[in-house]
């Protein structure tokens, strides 16, 4: 079934960058893209602050949290998005992203969108388990639920998908569903290198690319400035996604997705607490 647009693009910067792989290979550099325009600061926000050297910079641990971002579709504040991650038992964890749409059309049908994976750690690899992402609205609804069977070595969903998209997929170390490589991103970011990651989820494979800047920048999120890591794709073409990463935060402080070097899809942490 289509959805309209905002609930769309909505899903997919929930879904962070729709890529995957455990840990991140070397790729050759790609060209810095020019940053994107920053949020309006309050007059008495700071305007700068040093930026962190590579030697400085230290991945945020993996611990459980809850955050809570707004929601911006070309500029205009669509809803809202709450990103989760709780552990279990041993060395399994599960990471949740829902997008609820409060305003415009999205408010007007009711649209709601969760996604989750389950997830083991396995040394400084991340290995999903198993995936569900749940689509809700007042006329329609989508649920699709896949399994990461590492035994067998395919990954495979059922639900409202095509049938060629209900298929087995042969896996390989280090796939990732696309919540589990927003954690992976967290994890291997430093300032200045290249990643490398594959993507498999819904009944997809893909490979990205990204970048990290060079040196940190400052982000003015609401009310609050950070110092944070820039990563972007580099194989994107012309659409863009970017995501800001803060020392000592253990999720991206915005995630910002950007068509033809407009601004699309914006998301922006409010708060986040340890869970």
């Amino acid at each position: 079934m289509n959805v309209i647009p905002i609930a769309a693009a909505l899903l997919t910067v929930a879904l962070l960058t729709q890529a995957g792989n455990g840990r991140a290979r070397q790729v050759p550099a790609a060209r810095v893209p020019a940053t994107p325009a920053p949020v309006a600061a309050p007059a008495a926000a700071p305007a700068s602050a040093t930026a962190l050297p590579a030697s400085t910079w230290t991945p945020p641990p993996l611990e459980p949290f809850v955050a809570t971002y707004q929601a911006f579709y070309r500029g205009k504040e669509a809803g809202d998005a709450t990103m989760q991650v709780s552990h279990g038992d041993g060395s399994q964890w599960r990471i949740d992203m829902s997008v609820h749409g409060r305003k415009g059309f999205a408010s007007i049908l009711g649209l709601n969108l969760e996604q989750s994976t389950v997830f083991r750690v396995d040394g400084d690899t991340y290995v999903p388990l198993s995936q569900s992402t749940v689509r809700k609205a007042m006329f329609f609804g989508k649920k699709v639920t896949g399994v990461y069977n590492w035994q067998a070595g395919t990954a495979q969903w059922n639900g409202d998908l095509k049938e060629d998209r209900q298929q087995p997929i042969p896996l390989q170390h280090g796939d990732q569903s696309a919540l589990s490589l927003n954690l992976s991103l967290m994890r291997d970011a430093q300032p200045g290198r290249n990643l490398s990651y594959r993507y498999v989820d819904v009944g997809k494979v893909r490979k990205y690319d990204y970048r990290a800047a060079d040196a940190t920048e400052v982000v003015q999120v609401g009310d609050l400035s950070y110092d944070a890591l820039r990563v972007y794709r580099v194989n994107s073409g012309d659409n863009e996604t970017i995501l800001w990463i803060a020392n000592g935060v253990p999720t991206p402080v915005r995630i910002l997705q950007r068509d033809k070097g407009e601004d699309q899809i914006d998301l922006r942490l409010v708060e986040y607490q340890g869970a």
